[in-house]
């Protein structure tokens, strides 16, 4: 269901009235900084930075009103096992191949396109092979939060 509420976009040459049809046309090199009553992010547009899986696309990461972030993470074959001491992480897998696992503590587990795994503070975790995840973290993401044994 497409929204038709109207929002104001203030970007770095002007401030402007748009209603949704109007955001895509809004891609003419200005960037949007701030939208009133809600937030935008678009991941093609957001630098790729090396996280313990492999790298991480982080949204909402600037939003000081967003209480938790949202990341689209490449996981790589070398993912380094770690955990989080305040962070929930949750996995929605939406590309792995067919022996993808993760391994969360001592278990490991099959994962497939359209699973979901929530990681609460103090699991263990790392996912194996090559895929890519939507990860829910909350509260919003801190680097100075990844612990490794």
């Amino acid at each position: 269901m497409q929204s038709t509420a109207n929002a104001n976009i203030a970007t770095e040459n002007s401030s402007k009235k748009v209603g949704p049809k109007d955001l895509k046309e809004f891609e003419s090199g200005e960037t949007m900084s701030k939208i009133t009553n809600y937030h935008v992010v678009n991941f093609s547009e957001i630098p790729a930075v090396p996280c313990p899986c492999g790298t991480a696309k982080r949204g909402f990461a600037e939003v000081s009103a967003a209480p938790g972030t949202i990341h689209v993470t490449e996981i790589t074959t070398d993912a380094k096992k770690h955990y989080h001491k305040k962070l929930t992480e949750t996995y929605y897998f939406l590309e792995c191949g067919p022996d993808a696992k993760m391994e969360l503590d001592d278990d490991v587990i099959d994962v497939e396109p359209g699973m979901c795994v929530m990681i609460p503070p103090g699991v263990r975790h790392r996912a194996v092979g090559n895929m890519k995840i939507l990860n829910i973290v909350y509260p919003k993401f801190d680097p100075e939060d990844e612990w490794f044994d």
